[in-house]
C-alpha cells in the first residue's frame, strides 16, 4: 500500500499544480459555481472520456489524461465549495484555496487508504472505461440527491460521491501512468 499512497500523492501533486497556475490565471471563479454546476463540469468532461473510448478517436487536443485530471480538480472544488457553504462571487486567496484543497485531498486519500484495505486493491484489475461509467454513476446520484433537496435515506450524501469520484479519477490516472511507462 506504500506504493499506491506514494502514486496517489504524485498525481494528486500533478493535478494540484494545475489548479494553483490555473487559481493564478483566474483567481477562484469557481466560487461562483453551485453544486449542479459542478456536477455538470465533471458530467461533460466524464462524457468526453466515454465518448472518446467508444469512438477511439478525438478530436480536440485535451486527452483522457486531462479530462481525469479536470475531473479530480472539480470534485476538490465541489468538495470545497460543500464545505464553504453558499457559492460567492468574492475571490479567495491563491493560498486559501490550495489549502483548502489539500484538506479536502486529505479526507479522500484517508477514504481511498481505508477502502483499500478493504477491497483489496480491487481497482488495480478495472478498466479505464469502468472508472468513467463510475464517475457518471456517481453524479447520476449527486443530481438525484440534489433533486430530493439534498436529503436521502440511508444513502451516503453529496461529499461522499465526490470523494468516490476524486479517488476513481486518481485511480485511472495511475493505472494510465502505468501503462505509459
Amino acid at each position: 500500500m506504500a506504493d499506491t499512497s506514494a502514486q496517489y500523492d504524485a498525481i494528486v501533486a500533478a493535478s494540484k499544480d494545475i489548479f494553483v497556475k490555473k487559481t493564478k490565471d483566474y483567481g477562484t471563479s469557481w466560487r461562483v459555481l453551485r453544486t449542479i454546476s459542478v456536477v455538470d463540469q465533471i458530467f461533460i468532461k466524464a462524457l468526453r472520456i466515454r465518448t472518446i473510448q467508444e469512438k477511439k478517436q478525438q478530436l480536440v487536443a485535451d486527452d483522457i489524461g486531462s479530462e481525469f485530471k479536470g475531473i479530480l480538480n472539480y470534485s476538490i472544488i465541489g468538495l470545497v465549495q460543500l464545505q464553504l457553504g453558499q457559492p460567492s462571487v468574492e475571490d479567495l486567496p491563491a493560498e486559501t484555496a490550495a489549502a483548502l484543497y489539500e484538506e479536502q485531498v486529505q479526507v479522500a486519500k484517508a477514504t481511498m487508504l481505508n477502502k483499500n484495505h478493504d477491497y483489496g486493491e480491487a481497482w488495480r484489475s478495472m478498466s479505464q472505461e469502468s472508472f468513467a461509467d463510475l464517475i457518471l454513476v456517481k453524479l447520476l446520484r449527486i443530481k438525484q440527491i440534489l433533486a430530493n433537496d439534498g436529503k436521502t435515506l440511508i444513502s451516503e450524501g453529496i461529499d461522499a460521491n465526490y470523494i468516490d469520484i476524486v479517488n476513481y479519477a486518481v485511480f485511472a490516472l495511475i493505472l494510465s501512468a502505468g501503462k505509459a511507462s
